[in-house]
């Protein structure tokens, strides 16, 4: 079955959309770029604050590896404090 995520994630102003804008094409292909990624896309809603993210990894390692990854990266960095709101299915 793998593992999925789903939701938004949700800028608080026009400065934090900013900066999702300027990183995430890297995080993007870097995720993509993971072993075990099936889907990864942030596509922007008719909200220009907020996006929907859809994600698909094979199994639980690959997403906690992916998790790890992102956790340690400069998108980490540029968007810390922007609020997601996100349900993953698949971690039993």
């Amino acid at each position: 079955m793998g593992v999925t995520l789903n939701g938004f994630l949700r800028c608080a102003s026009e400065s934090e959309a900013d900066r999702v804008r300027a990183a995430l094409p890297e995080h993007v292909r870097l995720t993509r770029a993971e072993p075990g990624c099936v889907r990864f896309d942030v596509v922007p809603t008719d909200d220009p604050l907020v996006w929907t993210v859809s994600e698909a990894f094979t199994d639980p390692a690959a997403f906690k590896a992916h998790q790890a990854r992102a956790a340690k990266s400069d998108w980490a960095r540029d968007t810390a404090g922007i609020a997601r709101d996100y349900t993953i299915k698949g971690m039993e």
